[in-house]
Formats: C-alpha cells, sequence, structure tokens
C-alpha cells in the first residue's frame, strides 16, 4: 500500500488559492497574514492592502465579522453564523449574503497561533429560495384562477352580450350609449385578467429552438423605439456578440423582454437612456443532476427611474402587487414563469447611480433534454 504523499507549503497554497470560498487567515493580535484571492472578489480588498493590516480595521463596518473573529481569538473555540451575514464590499459591488466560520489557529504543540476565517457565497441559494418561493405564490394564484375562470366567464360573457344589444336598441345618440359603452370596456378588461391568470395557471407548453439573444433584443427595441420617440428615451447597448444561440421558445422570450423594457420606458424619465447588457454570467450557472454544469446567459435592463426599495423588492414577484396606475399586478409574475419554465433566475436591484436593473440568466445550452 503506497503511503501519502504530503503536501508541500506551496501546494497547500495553490489550493487556497484555487477554492471559491474566502479564506482570511490573522494573527492573535488580529493582523492578516492570509487572504486568498476569493477573499479579494468577495470584500473587494486587494491581498496587497490587506497583509499586515489589522482585521478590525480593514473591516470595522462588518460587525458580525469582526464579532466572530474576536470571539474565536479570545476563546480559543470555532464560531459559525449561517443566515445573517451580509457582507458588504467596498466601491460599488453588490452586498452578497455570506456564511461564516471561524475557527482558532493551534500549533502541534503549543498556544493558540490566530484565527482562520471561511466565508462561502450564499446568493445562488438565496435567489433560488426567492424562486421557490415566487413559483409557490404563482401555484397559489394559478389554481384559484383555473377554479373561477370557467365560473367567471360564463356571465360575464352575458353580461358583454347584453350590454351590446342595449348598444344596438339604444343607438349612439341616445345619452345612455356611454354606460353600455362602459359595460362593454370593463368586462372586456376583466376577461384579459382572467386570461392572464390563466396564464399562470397552465401556461402553454415551452417550444424550444436555437434563439439569438441580440437579434431578438434588437428587434424589441425597434418595436419600442417608436412609442418613446417623443419623450426622447434613447437605447444604449453593450451586447456580447460573441455569445452562441441559446435554447428557448422566440415567442415567449419575446414577451418577456417585451414586458421589461415596456416597464424600464414607463419608469425613466425623459431624455435620458436605457441600458441594454449581455454578457456570460459570472455568478450563475446550472447543476442538473446526471449533467454537468451549464453556463448561463445574463441580459441587463437598466433604466435611470425612481429605483425601488427593499419592500417593493420582496414584492414585486407577487400577483396583483403594483406601483402603476391602472396596472393588474400579473405581468411581473408572468415574466417570472417564462423565466423558471426556461431555466433561468430573474433579480432586480437598484443601481448606486440610481435606477433599477432586472437581470434575467438563462441556460446556454439546454440539459432538459
Amino acid at each position: 500500500m503506497n503511503k501519502a504523499k504530503k503536501l508541500t507549503q506551496k501546494e497547500y497554497l495553490m489550493i487556497l488559492e484555487n477554492i471559491d470560498d474566502a479564506v482570511i487567515a490573522v494573527d492573535q493580535n488580529g493582523v492578516i497574514n492570509l487572504f486568498n484571492p476569493a477573499a479579494q472578489s468577495f470584500t473587494g480588498r486587494s491581498e496587497k492592502t490587506s497583509l499586515g493590516k489589522s482585521f478590525f480595521e480593514c473591516f470595522d463596518w462588518q460587525e458580525t465579522l469582526c464579532y466572530l473573529t474576536r470571539k474565536a481569538l479570545d476563546e480559543g473555540r470555532s464560531i459559525s453564523d449561517h443566515e445573517t451575514v451580509t457582507l458588504k464590499p467596498t466601491g460599488t459591488r453588490r452586498a452578497r449574503p455570506v456564511s461564516v466560520t471561524v475557527s482558532p489557529i493551534f500549533s502541534t504543540p503549543g498556544p493558540q497561533q490566530g484565527a482562520v476565517l471561511i466565508m462561502h457565497d450564499l446568493t445562488q441559494v438565496k435567489s433560488l429560495e426567492d424562486a421557490v418561493r415566487h413559483a409557490d405564490r404563482l401555484t397559489m394564484v394559478g389554481t384559484m384562477a383555473a377554479g373561477l375562470a370557467h365560473e367567471i366567464k360564463n356571465p360575464l360573457g352575458g353580461i358583454k352580450g347584453s350590454a351590446q344589444l342595449l348598444q344596438m336598441e339604444l343607438g349612439q345618440t341616445n345619452d345612455l350609449h356611454e354606460y353600455t359603452s362602459l359595460i362593454v370596456r370593463e368586462t372586456e378588461r376583466i376577461n384579459r385578467i382572467i386570461e392572464e391568470l390563466l396564464d399562470l395557471a397552465k401556461p402553454r407548453k415551452a417550444c424550444f429552438q436555437s434563439v439569438n439573444v441580440s437579434r431578438l433584443l434588437d428587434e424589441i427595441v425597434t418595436l419600442q423605439k417608436n412609442s418613446v420617440r417623443e419623450r426622447g428615451i434613447q437605447f444604449k447597448w453593450q451586447l456580447d456578440p460573441s455569445i452562441p444561440e441559446i435554447p428557448g421558445d422566440p415567442d415567449l422570450l419575446t414577451r418577456l423582454f417585451l414586458n421589461l423594457l415596456k416597464n424600464a420606458c414607463e419608469a425613466t424619465p425623459d431624455n435620458t437612456e436605457i441600458l441594454l447588457e449581455s454578457r456570460i454570467d459570472a455568478e450563475y450557472h446550472l447543476s442538473l443532476p446526471g449533467s454537468r454544469p451549464t453556463p448561463m446567459v445574463l441580459i441587463s435592463i437598466s433604466d435611470q427611474g425612481p429605483g425601488i426599495g427593499q419592500e417593493e423588492l420582496e414584492q414585486i414577484f407577487t400577483p396583483f402587487y403594483t406601483t402603476k396606475t391602472g396596472g393588474n399586478g400579473l405581468g411581473l409574475p408572468i415574466c417570472q414563469k417564462i423565466v423558471t419554465n426556461h431555466g433561468g433566475l430573474m433579480h432586480f436591484e437598484k443601481r448606486p447611480e440610481g435606477g433599477t436593473t432586472v437581470n434575467i440568466s438563462l441556460p446556454l445550452f439546454n440539459n432538459r433534454s
């Protein structure tokens, strides 16, 4: 039986440099003596500006990290937080939820030499939890819609038909014609809401084919340009031309991006611009049992509107929740359903410079066959 080879210090460092978790080691005085590349990515700090500095000074705004590290140094025991830590990097990088474990470092034999802090990114886990929660809401509303649609549509058709007969009897000049027209319009509006609810309950099955995302977005912007021409809104492109075609349903994806682009146009002020971006998503990938991880394509639409608050972010995919006058609150839940049916993720974020960005991540390959 061959004896296992003992790793050298260089090999240990190579492992630390290549793992996805952030690793920060400090001595007993809290001075940083190891800061791996993942830690640089998580915190926005470079290794050069961190080594030899006090951890508690470098991260004085991260109260939980400082508390956990101090506990491990003072008490010589491991301590963890897997729920409440949100890492707020310096600069404009997005905050990310992380799980944290801090463990003491002991020499053999000898006193405690310091502590090692390990952070694991929970962004993808939180996004998947949100997606499941949204899917549960849509399922509940869809079940209600399927049961009520038949009961509502039959009498609604009778009301509309009776109002149209009254219109014919009264004629255009009768003072009551305005009221019969109102009845017809409102029954048609209610019918549209029911149809959208049925889209949530029983959406048609996606017909996958190869879709050129850049070409699709170009066609949608061409359609939308005319409606905002008088407002002076411009469209700016930052699309990656090297992204290959992705599997998707062209009609459903058109509906998705057209809805999101309309929302951006409604939110953004006159004489400003809307930014459309596409690139390979560095943050997410799709992993299915029995298949290799699939890279994702990220499509972002950014407006310069008033932005979106935390309370709105938590409710934005809830059916019937809307901040728009005259909106029915079903557009974004339907968009979420389309993205989910394509195996993707969608989330909104407030832009540091003002406005809102919606990010849609879609699989680059089809692992569903």
